[in-house]
């Protein structure tokens, strides 16, 4: 399909400066990728997030986020810039979200699809299918909310959520990994099998970290029946599932960049983790120990050792 998209691509810093505003670990993460990674990964990741910001808009009405996830899921596959300008206006009048960087980027959807369109096809494909799987998986959550509250059941609920929202942006990131880099290739079918869990395990942690924030509008993840002891354990397994998954990139030579991309979420969500179960919901790492775990990975690198640290 051809982009119908017209005018210039927007300039990097453009679409840096949004990352910047709309991501803490990844605007630390994706600068160590190798291009053309980093550039399709950046603008991967805004149109992940411009769906997450549909999903999450709790002050909207259900039937207002649906119409929003569905209008940008036709754009992802029909692209028309007329519409995609007309739909910015209407989105941004309503005020997505009160963060500034989230509302920012909905305002700037069309230079984000039109940067998007100009990626290398080969990489088109694999965002395009992921984004829209994932946006239609969010409607499928908005749509069982009731009264503006959102509550899963059970942990079948909790891991299909976190399939929708991380685990295919882990299947997504694979295939661009994959993607002109023959050498991989003795490890795809590894790779392919750990990636959902890969994102699920950060998402897992993320669900944990803001529970309380969550609750407060309306999107309670943690279901109630299912003790807080066994997702601790299911994030744990799954952190170990994605350290074997960062082992594999090691082994088959993937550039740096990729294992320290991979690597850092990985090591921040770990001791992300040990701070939510010592203290509780809404527990951070700090930014000194972000650069500490930063450097510790960058070591570990420079040394030849596992870019992940073992765990028990």
């Amino acid at each position: 399909m051809k982009p119908v998209f017209r005018g210039s691509v927007p300039r990097a810093p453009d679409l840096l400066d949004l990352l910047e505003k709309t991501s803490r670990t990844f605007a630390l993460a994706i600068p160590a990728l190798p291009e053309p990674t980093r550039r399709e990964v950046t603008i991967a990741y805004l149109l992940f997030r411009i769906a997450d910001t549909f999903e999450d808009a709790a002050h909207w009405p259900a039937s207002h986020r649906l119409a929003a996830l569905a209008d940008f899921q036709r754009l992802l596959v029909e692209p028309d810039d007329g519409e995609a300008a007309a739909k910015a206006v209407a989105w941004a009048s309503s005020v997505p979200s009160h963060h500034p960087g989230y509302a920012r980027l909905v305002a700037e959807t069309p230079g984000v699809l039109e940067a998007f369109l100009a990626l290398d096809p080969g990489a088109v494909g694999p965002i395009r299918e992921h984004v829209v799987r994932s946006a239609q998986g969010m409607a499928e959550f908005v749509a069982r909310t009731k009264g503006n509250e959102m509550a899963l059941e059970n942990l079948e609920e909790l891991r299909r959520y976190c399939y929708v929202v991380a685990g295919l942006v882990g299947e997504m990131l694979t295939e661009l990994f994959l993607l002109r880099r023959a050498p991989l290739a003795r490890e795809a079918g590894f790779l392919r099998e750990r990636a959902a869990t890969f994102g699920e395990a950060l998402q897992l942690v993320n669900i944990l970290k803001d529970a309380d924030a969550d609750a407060a509008e309306g999107r309670r993840y943690l279901p109630a029946g299912v003790p807080r002891s066994e997702v601790f354990g299911l994030a744990r397994r799954d952190l170990l599932v994605a350290a074997d998954y960062i082992g594999a990139l090691q082994r088959a030579g993937a550039p740096r960049g990729i294992v320290e991309f991979t690597a850092l979420p990985v090591e921040l969500a770990w001791s992300s983790l040990e701070k939510i179960e010592a203290h509780g919901a809404g527990s951070k790492v700090s930014r000194l120990e972000v650069v500490r775990i930063s450097r510790r990975v960058r070591l570990a690198l420079d040394q030849g050792r596992p870019a992940v640290a073992p765990r028990p």
